[in-house]
């Protein structure tokens, strides 16, 4: 069990961290920026991003080398608050590391099908090498699934997707690769929650990734089956197996005929409530958006440092996501208008 000194240290330095966080200005500032150089030499030399870009030249600066040091400063984050009590952290943190591995695994294989292997060597996560056993310089020149599973030789993940070979000539099944691995993720963090969580720290971080995991489902259930037009059965088969919709629920779900139906079957539940209050311009938004209202309460009124970390976490991964869409944005000549629209942050924590 946590002592309390090192409970009450892991949520005061964990909200004091988050209160470095982007605020208004620096959003307004982003969006003001005419190119990726530009967002860098912001964030380097006017936020808490800073450090972890000390060495960065903006000038010459990559996209994908700006979003990897931004991701490295989670893991620094993330580690600072483990020296406060390893035993917390510990829990949790393959939770982050194993997200990193998926990403990075995914990220390979949209750069294979694309026929474009070698742009991973700009994106390739340093940081992440003392954590990892998938071989990431193996990951950096693969050319075929081969290599893709010889890079992952030694890890979980070389199992999960054999079974996803494809035929000859065939491109990789990325969304079967996508389910199958973030099923894995997800299935261990409610491992984690049921041999080490107890009470209500359990109870807050099962309803976090329950409800996560139903906008994950209700998000493809939307989209297979109005833009794809996919059947039951193959809608069914692709959800992920976690999550609070009961099998009568679900079947209802599945089973409506419009949008709104679905909206109808779940508005009585909390899910459907979240939906109903959240301001979104695609629906593939939404769950970002609960999540992260969700965590910005937890963070400033839950007392369990499991619930904290975690949401810190989260807090901060949505503010990288906004950081790269402005990049993206920047990358392709959207009004900055038209950029503000996509951002989750400045939406709905406008202080």
């Amino acid at each position: 069990m946590l002592s309390s000194f090192s409970s009450n240290a892991i949520l005061a330095k964990a909200r004091a961290m988050y209160g470095r966080r982007l605020k208004t200005e620096d959003y307004r500032a982003l969006l003001a920026c005419k190119t990726v150089g530009e967002v860098a030499g912001y964030l380097k030399s006017q936020t808490a991003y800073g450090s972890i870009l000390a060495g960065i030249n903006e000038i010459e600066v990559h996209r994908l080398q700006l979003e990897t040091k931004l991701r490295q400063k989670l893991f620094d984050d993330y580690a600072a608050l483990c020296r406060y009590e390893i035993s917390v952290g510990e829990h949790f943190s393959q939770y982050l590391i194993t997200r990193t591995e998926i990403e990075q695994i995914l990220h390979s294989i949209l750069l294979l099908n694309a026929d474009m292997p070698e742009e991973y060597l700009f994106s390739m996560p340093m940081y992440l090498s003392r954590h990892t056993r998938i071989d990431l310089s193996s990951l950096s020149r693969i050319k075929s699934f081969d290599d893709l599973l010889s890079a992952l030789a030694h890890t979980p993940y070389r199992a999960l997707l054999e079974p996803f070979r494809p035929a000859e000539n065939d491109r990789l099944h990325f969304t079967e690769i996508e389910n199958a691995l973030y099923t894995y993720l997800y299935g261990n963090v409610f491992q984690v929650i049921g041999r080490y969580m107890k009470g209500e720290a359990a109870r807050q971080l099962t309803e976090l990734f329950d409800s996560y995991i139903d906008l994950l489902n209700y998000v493809r259930i939307l989209r297979l089956k109005f833009t794809y037009r996919s059947g039951t059965d193959f809608i069914r088969s692709t959800l992920f197996p976690y999550g609070a919709f009961r099998k009568k629920l679900l079947n209802e779900v599945l089973a409506a005929e419009s949008k709104e139906q679905i909206d109808a079957a779940l508005a009585k539940t909390s899910i459907g409530r979240q939906i109903a209050k959240t301001e979104y311009n695609y629906v593939d938004e939404i769950p970002n958006r609960v999540k992260y209202k969700t965590c910005r309460r937890d963070i400033r009124f839950s007392t369990h440092p499991s619930v904290v970390m975690m949401s810190y976490i989260f807090l901060t991964q949505c503010e990288i996501y906004d950081i790269i869409t402005i990049v993206e944005g920047i990358r392709y000549q959207l009004p900055p208008d038209e950029i503000e629209k996509l951002l989750t942050v400045i939406r709905f924590d406008p202080v």
